[in-house]
């Protein structure tokens, strides 16, 4: 399937909202609650020119995509941007074929697209500033052979979902890594 196919198989925003069971209240609460930049608002309506669209590798249980998709869902309002959303596990013909580091299916996967349906740009899973945050948790997780390692692990990503919900500084480095990509391929 071409990345064409793959955006027409996708949900609209709408469809994949209404769709979700795990952290729907809290992804769009960041959403309600995140305004883009405003100095980052010429370079995405200067996006609008070229017709990007995004086919967006997820899943509603993750955190990192609870973070990220709402304000990629920003971007894509400044940009005249269409969105589609297809969900790892059922979607793992396109998901192998942007494996983080080689390896891990990890999410989410946003695949920039243009009017021809050829890949322009593709960010995710995280901007590195939540990727060094994830670590330093980790780094603080006994080893896995100790007992406590599972509940303490649970209670490493409680309170990483709860910096996501908070930490608007990370809200805002999502969105400076995205802007990063795209300015780096789209060469503006």
């Amino acid at each position: 399937m071409t990345l064409n196919d793959w955006f027409e198989k996708g949900m609209t925003t709408k469809e994949y909202i209404d769709s979700m069971q795990v952290n729907r209240e809290e992804m769009m609460g960041i959403y309600q609650e995140y305004a883009l930049p405003e100095a980052a608002r010429p370079f995405y309506e200067g996006l609008k020119e070229l017709r990007l669209r995004a086919v967006i590798l997820t899943a509603d249980w993750c955190g990192d995509a609870m973070l990220c998709v709402p304000i990629l869902m920003r971007v894509a309002e400044a940009a005249g941007m269409e969105l589609r959303f297809l969900i790892r596990d059922e979607n793992l013909e396109l998901m192998d074929q942007y494996l983080t580091n080689g390896k891990s299916r990890s999410i989410p996967i946003f695949i920039f697209i243009d009017a021809d349906g050829r890949e322009r740009a593709v960010w995710g899973p995280r901007a590195p500033e939540v990727q060094r945050l994830i670590e330093e948790m980790r780094a603080s997780l006994p080893p896995k052979d100790d007992p406590q390692f599972e509940e303490k692990q649970r209670e490493m990503y409680r309170s990483f979902k709860k910096r996501l919900l908070e930490d608007r500084s990370l809200w805002d480095a999502v969105e400076n890594s995205i802007r990063g990509r795209l300015r780096e391929k789209l060469g503006r």
